[in-house]
């Protein structure tokens, strides 16, 4: 049981209208335990079970995010899937510009027809840069064209800091991401397309005679990391975005500008792990979950039950969960009538070191107006006696 602090604010004073922080939005609140160091040049940390960043360093500097942007590429393939553009058993043609592509390599034939689900293993296992043509050319006609409709999905998922110019992350000056566009987007294709995150713990593939490990080095470590995507170029440096499992909580870490393999590996796993030890997320209240009552001036009755209108869960270090205090504020009384579903308040999440976080919450029920009457006897109660 979670107990709640009831708050008044004055009506005059009282901003309503904040909604659930959530991370995808931007607007994530940053959670910070005790002080932990990078080598990365960009990093980022997000628990996405409470939308809470845990660590961030220069999260927004645009940076060349190298294969990592492939999770665009494969963002795209699994749309068309869904929207039944693509199937499984689909082939798709090599181009000689596919063929003849440099980097890492699926080894795709020329004029050969590939099916699909070799290709989506080509890109995420191999980090083929030859089979992220294939898919560009396919879906788009060009890699340009694909390029295009890439940066407009990138805008419509949020991505503030992103432009894409090719397929493959291959190098080029206009070609950016940010750590934290990166999150939000590993983030959106782990909850978007939960039926092919499979393919990100794959951990070697074989085609062509050719049998490929997944670069991602904390596949191999037992650490709970499922996914997602390795990148490397002289420009962006040695990353990594990776997402771990683990007790019902899911981290998303973004690294970049490591100096080489093994730095990208250790600081990975440090940070994951440090990211599991240090915080806990804890749930406060179920969606639909009574919260509290709220005082109502000129209702049916005197009061409205109030509940959140999804699952209130906060992250925050271990260290600072005896001081954490749940409050109710509101610009109580609330005027009837109250819909069912109006906002008529906010919960606040504090603690010592804790930046705090908000939730709204909602009337459970209808609860209309005082009839002539009964709005007379109020006022002259309030005469009367003043305010309760």
């Amino acid at each position: 049981m979670v107990a709640v602090v009831r708050t008044r604010v004055a009506r005059t004073r009282f901003a309503m209208g904040l909604a659930v922080a959530l991370f995808a939005a931007g607007v994530g609140p940053v959670a910070h335990a005790a002080s932990i160091e990078t080598i990365a040049k960009q990093a980022i940390l997000v628990d996405i079970t409470s939308n809470t960043v845990l660590f961030e360093k220069s999260p927004d500097q645009r940076m060349a995010p190298s294969s990592m942007s492939k999770i665009m590429t494969m963002y795209m393939v699994f749309d068309a899937i869904k929207e039944g553009r693509l199937t499984l058993d689909s082939t798709l043609p090599v181009s000689e510009r596919a063929w003849r592509m440099q980097g890492s390599k699926m080894f795709v034939e020329l004029h050969n027809n590939i099916k699909v689900d070799d290709l989506i293993k080509g890109v995420i296992v191999q980090s083929g840069n030859d089979a992220c043509i294939v898919f560009a050319e396919g879906l788009a006609g060009s890699e340009s064209a694909f390029a295009e409709r890439m940066n407009k999905r990138a805008r419509e998922l949020g991505l503030k800091d992103t432009n894409l110019t090719n397929a493959t992350g291959w190098p080029d000056p206009n070609h950016y991401m940010t750590a934290r566009d990166l999150a939000i987007l590993a983030e959106h294709l782990i909850k978007d397309f939960p039926e092919y995150y499979h393919y990100y713990s794959i951990r070697e593939f074989k085609y062509h005679g050719i049998n490929q490990g997944n670069r991602n080095p904390l596949l191999y470590r037992g650490m709970d990391v499922d996914g997602m995507k390795t990148g490397h170029t002289e420009a962006g440096g040695y990353g990594l975005t990776a997402s771990a499992e683990r007790e019902g909580r899911r981290l998303i870490l973004v690294v970049n500008g490591l100096p080489n393999m093994q730095a990208r590996a250790d600081e990975s796993a440090r940070l994951i792990e440090w990211g599991f030890r240090e915080f806990a997320t804890y749930a406060l209240f179920k969606a639909g979950e009574t919260v509290d009552q709220v005082p109502l001036w000129l209702g049916a009755q005197d009061t409205v039950p109030v509940t959140v209108p999804e699952d209130m869960k906060v992250t925050m270090a271990r260290a600072d969960r005896s001081g954490m205090k749940v409050s109710l504020v509101s610009n109580a009384p609330v005027a009837a009538p109250v819909k069912k579903g109006d906002v008529v308040g906010k919960v606040v999440v504090s603690a010592p070191g804790f930046p705090g976080k908000e939730f709204p919450v909602v009337a459970a029920q209808d609860v209309e107006k005082l009839g002539f009457v009964g709005r007379a006897l109020a006022a002259a109660k309030f005469l009367i006696f003043g305010a309760s």
